[in-house]
C-alpha cells in the first residue's frame, strides 16, 4: 500500500539538515544500497531515476537518512494536495472507452427495432417452414437496386429469387461443392440448369421496402425439377411476384443434358411438394425471330467476366438484361414489365458474341408511348445464328408518380 500510494502521490522530505552536509557530500542510505562519493553540489541518482516533477519543480523521494541542504522556497510549501495530484486524464480516458464498449455489446444484445418498418433480424439467412417443404427469406431493397423509376429493376427481383433457391439449398443441407449442386450431383460432375422461366410481377417495390420471399420444388416430368417462387410486401403481405421454372441436368464437363440419377433423386426427393404451379402455364409457342421479322435488332453483345457463374456459366438474369437491350426507348420510358416466358435453348461462352432481336405486338411502332399493353417477342442468338433464349414479354403504362409524369425524372436531377 505505502509503495502503491507512493508511486501516485509524491512525498517530498522536510528533514531538517543534520550537520550542514551538502546533498550528496557523504554517504546515503537508500534503502540499504549504498551511494558512491560525489563532488558537492551534484545530486545522487537512485536507481538512475530523475527526481519527479510536480507543476514544473523537481521533488525528492521520502528515503531514510536523506537530507537537504536548504529549507524550501516559501511558493512551494504553499502547494497544497490538489497540486500534488497526478494527471488522471489517461486514467479517464481508458475508463470511458471500457464504459463506451460495455454500452455497444449491450445495446448489440438487448437490440429491439427502432420502427415498426424495421426487421428483427433483417440480416438474417432465412428458414425452413411448412414442413421443411418451404423456404423463406426476407430482402431489403436497396439504393442501388433501384432504377429511373425509384422502383426495384427485373434484375434485383430475379437476383433475390436466385439468392432464395440457392439458400434453400444450403439450409436443408444439400449443397456440395458446386453452384446449387448437391454433394451426389458433384461426384457425377452435375449441376442445374434452367430450361424455362416464367414471371409475372404485379408490382414492383421501391427503395427501403422489405420484401418476403417464399419457395418450393416438385417434380417436372421424368428428368426435371420444378421451382416456384411467391414474392411478398414484409408489412402487408400484398402479392409482388410469382415466378415458376424448370430445371434439368447438365454435365458440367460435357455441357449434355443429362437424366436424374438415383442417388440424386433420394437426396431431393423427400423435398418435393406436390403441389400445381403457381402460375398457369403459358403454353403459346414462342415464334421464331430473324432479321426480317424484328423490329429492332441490338448486336455486339458479349458477356463479361463478372457475367459468370462458378461452374463459368453465364448467370441466368445476364440472358435477362440482354433481351431487354433491343427494347425501343420509348416502351422503356412509358411502360414497365409486368410478365415475361422464356426458354433457354442452350448456353454461350464467356468468349460468344450475342445478337438480340425484338419484334413489338398490338401497337404501332409510331406511337408506343400512347399505348396501354404491349406484347414483344425476343431471340438472342450467337453471330452464327445459333439460338439462345427465345422469349415473349408483356408491359403495361407505368403509374404516374407524384411529379405527374408517368415516371420521368425531373430535368436538371442526378
Amino acid at each position: 500500500m505505502v509503495a502503491a500510494a507512493a508511486a501516485f502521490f509524491p512525498v517530498t522530505s522536510s528533514l531538517p539538515d543534520s550537520g550542514g552536509n551538502k546533498i550528496g557530500a557523504g554517504n546515503a542510505n537508500l534503502g540499504g544500497l549504498k551511494s558512491k562519493h560525489v563532488s558537492a553540489g551534484l545530486q545522487v541518482k537512485a536507481n538512475a531515476h530523475a527526481p519527479p516533477k510536480i507543476n514544473g519543480t523537481k521533488v525528492s523521494t521520502s528515503v531514510e537518512n536523506y537530507k537537504h541542504e536548504d529549507v524550501l522556497p516559501s511558493s512551494q510549501s504553499s502547494r497544497t494536495f490538489i497540486n500534488q495530484l497526478p494527471d488522471w486524464s489517461m486514467l479517464l480516458a481508458a475508463i470511458t472507452t471500457i464504459f463506451l464498449a460495455a454500452e455497444k455489446q449491450w445495446m448489440m444484445l438487448d437490440w429491439k427495432p427502432r420502427r415498426s418498418d424495421m426487421l428483427i433480424d433483417p440480416f438474417g439467412i432465412g428458414k425452413i417452414v411448412q414442413d421443411g417443404l418451404v423456404f423463406s427469406e426476407n430482402f431489403s431493397i436497396r439504393s442501388y437496386e433501384i432504377g429511373a423509376d425509384r422502383t426495384a429493376s427485373i434484375d434485383t427481383i430475379m437476383n433475390h429469387l436466385q439468392e432464395t433457391a440457392l439458400n434453400h439449398v444450403k439450409t436443408a443441407g444439400l449443397l456440395g461443392d458446386g453452384f446449387g449442386s448437391t454433394p451426389e450431383m458433384c461426384k457425377k460432375n452435375l449441376i442445374w440448369v434452367v430450361a424455362r422461366m416464367q414471371v409475372v410481377v404485379d408490382r414492383y417495390p421501391t427503395w427501403g421496402d422489405v420484401v418476403h420471399v417464399e419457395t418450393w420444388v416438385s417434380a417436372s416430368g421424368k428428368n426435371g425439377m420444378r421451382r416456384d417462387w411467391l414474392l411478398r410486401d414484409y408489412n402487408t403481405g400484398e402479392i409482388l411476384t410469382r415466378a415458376s421454372s424448370v430445371w434439368v441436368m447438365m454435365n458440367k464437363h460435357t455441357r449434355k443434358l443429362s437424366k436424374i440419377p438415383e442417388e440424386v433423386r433420394g437426396e431431393i426427393g423427400s423435398y418435393f411438394v406436390e403441389s400445381a404451379p403457381i402460375l398457369e402455364e403459358d403454353d403459346r409457342k414462342l415464334a421464331k425471330l430473324d432479321d426480317s421479322t424484328a423490329d429492332y435488332i441490338r448486336s455486339g453483345l458479349s458477356p463479361r467476366w463478372s457475367d459468370l457463374d462458378v461452374n463459368q456459366h453465364v448467370n441466368n438474369v445476364k440472358y435477362i438484361g440482354w433481351i431487354l437491350e433491343s427494347a425501343p426507348q420509348s416502351i422503356l420510358e412509358s411502360h414497365e414489365l409486368c410478365a415475361m416466358t422464356l426458354e433457354y435453348r442452350r448456353e454461350c461462352g464467356k468468349d460468344s458474341v450475342l445478337q438480340s432481336l425484338i419484334s413489338v405486338y398490338d401497337a404501332g411502332v409510331g406511337n408506343l408511348a400512347q399505348s396501354g399493353r404491349i406484347e414483344c417477342q425476343h431471340l438472342l442468338r450467337l453471330e452464327d445464328g445459333a439460338e439462345i433464349v427465345r422469349g415473349r414479354t408483356k408491359w403495361r403504362p407505368k403509374p404516374v408518380n407524384h411529379f405527374d409524369i408517368a415516371n420521368q425524372v425531373p430535368a436538371g436531377s442526378t
